[in-house]
């Protein structure tokens, strides 16, 4: 007599004790792609903004080699971003640059010009195109240029680590008082000053592709003759990546940090055909963090891909990264991929149990799921796509 494989018969147990829909596999864990910010965001009006572009309006006419922008694709689901375009096999198009402070290339166009900024933070939306494939050389870059032909006293990099991550890589251009380079990325000048650890966050997967991610950097020149600069990465809201007791520039202090750009370059080419996109560029002499929202925001989930299309999903927002203090779970939603986080649309708890509208002046983060074929739900996604609610 011949036996049934003991997989088998688990598997049919499971099948007669909950139903079809236990034998039915799991739909891909969605995201949430973005919230939709306050049209007025508080650095256009910050004093300590250096730089802040949505390119809802047209690339700002002091960026430098801006790429074209798309006006299809932009955080918020309207407006416009900054398109990096990867032909299959090349090294990619796009990006821009500013200046600003005290450079001495490209007068015409710096931005608080004359002044000497020795410590900035900068922050992007990054996007890359649903199904993305590899791990791109470039991101971004902030730099002091200290003469017109662009040699550098020092670079802070933000450049993938080649496993999907991102990864700091500062640089030194000086000896004592100094400067050596005699031309941008003069190779000969310069001296690393690590790169490691990376980010534990794969920006690059493939199965994180398709949604908006939050990317912010700071970096803090040393004081002249010690090491005690500094040089962070965050992503989504966490501190991912830090380089510290950095001597970043010896005892030169003739220019500042005075550059930022934002960059496509792949040096080894792209495996295939596709794009990724920057939004909501700003620069500061303060953390910025995430876009600031109304009390009652709107969110929107990635679409769902698989069969099943038309399934509700469910979204939870809570106070921490971990979700130990859950203030808000929507119902089973309809389909549409975006809803309002208010009574209408589920209910708020722990914290906020009895109230209408998430707290001004507080942070919080999103989680996701997607019901399937079968009625089979998702994964719970990872607590991500933090945003700040207005005062």
């Amino acid at each position: 007599m011949m036996t049934k494989p003991l997989s088998l018969i688990a598997s049919l147990l499971v099948c007669c004790l909950h139903g079809p829909a236990a034998m039915a596999k799991k739909p891909e864990t969605p995201r949430i792609d973005c919230v939709i910010p306050l049209p007025r965001q508080p650095q256009a009006e910050n004093a300590s903004t250096i730089w802040y572009d949505d390119f809802d309006g047209g690339l700002n006419p002091k960026a430098m080699e801006g790429s074209p922008l798309d006006d299809k694709m932009a955080f918020g689901q309207t407006g416009r971003s900054l398109r990096c375009l990867y032909e299959k096999g090349k090294r990619g198009q796009g990006g821009c640059k500013v200046f600003f402070g005290d450079s001495p290339t490209y007068r015409n166009v710096t931005v608080r010009s004359g002044e000497q900024f020795n410590e900035i933070y900068w922050r992007i939306y990054v996007k890359h195109q649903y199904g993305w494939k590899g791990s791109p050389a470039k991101m971004s870059r902030a730099t002091s240029l200290v003469t017109s032909n662009w040699a550098q006293a020092m670079i802070a990099h933000v450049w993938s680590s080649h496993h999907s991550s991102l990864t700091l890589d500062p640089v030194r251009c000086v000896n004592g008082d100094q400067t050596l380079g005699t031309k941008y990325n003069d190779w000969q000048a310069m001296t690393w000053l690590g790169n490691k650890p990376v980010s534990k966050f794969p920006i690059h997967a493939t199965e994180e592709s398709g949604y908006w991610v939050l990317v912010e950097c700071r970096v803090k020149l040393n004081t002249p003759g010690k090491s005690d600069g500094i040089n962070q990465l965050w992503i989504d809201g966490r501190l991912e990546c830090e380089r510290k007791a950095l001597d970043f520039r010896g005892s030169y202090t003739k220019h500042g940090i005075n550059a930022v750009f934002l960059e496509a370059y792949w040096n080894d080419g792209s495996p295939v055909t596709q794009s990724r996109w920057y939004d909501n560029f700003v620069i500061s002499t303060e953390p910025i963090g995430p876009v600031v929202c109304p009390h009652n925001p709107t969110i929107v989930k990635t679409p769902h891909r698989g069969r099943g299309r038309g399934n509700p999903w469910q979204v939870e927002v809570a106070e921490d990264f971990e979700g130990k203090n859950v203030v808000f779970r929507s119902n089973l939603l309809l389909p549409k991929n975006r809803t309002v986080i208010e009574n209408k649309q589920g209910r708020f708890l722990g914290k906020l149990a009895g109230k209408n509208s998430l707290t001004s002046g507080k942070t919080y983060y999103l989680r996701v799921r997607q019901q399937g074929a079968r009625g089979v739900m998702s994964l719970w996604s990872r607590w991500h796509q933090g945003f700040q609610v207005t005062n």
